[in-house]
């Protein structure tokens, strides 16, 4: 087995708030972050996948359909959209996870990297890792 990573790159925007909780509450949990006015990021996507090469073409996955996967999956879903789910890297990582378990061909899904800054990553490894 082995390990191959491709990378994508989004931008979205986002703000943090519970509706359960009050204005001043938003504000002490997630600070400058509550402005729903929103900020946005430039997010980095690594997307992992695990498999045998294969003797005839040398690869785990084809790549080409790979880039496509991701960018039908993801890119073309997140970029240049707000975020409405609750935009967390960690749960942005996850839903990127189900967006894309079990949609790519001859590999398994092994881990997705989320970078929202290049100081702030998640990683997700499934389910059940």
């Amino acid at each position: 087995m082995i390990l191959l990573t491709r990378k994508a790159d989004f931008s979205a925007a986002h703000f943090y708030w519970n509706d359960a909780w009050s204005e001043e509450e938003n504000a002490r949990v997630f600070g400058k972050c509550a402005n729903r006015q929103g900020h946005g990021h430039n997010y980095t996507l690594e997307v992992t996948v695990a498999g045998e090469i294969d003797p005839v073409t040398g690869f785990v996955v084809d790549l080409k359909q790979l880039k496509d996967i991701i960018e039908h999956e993801v890119v073309s879903v997140y970029d240049h959209r707000h975020l409405i789910m609750v935009p967390t890297t960690e749960n942005i990582a996850v839903a990127i996870w189900r967006r894309l378990d079990g949609k790519i061909p001859n590999a398994k899904l092994h881990r997705v990297r989320v970078y929202e800054m290049p100081t702030l990553f998640a990683d997700f490894y499934g389910e059940g890792a």
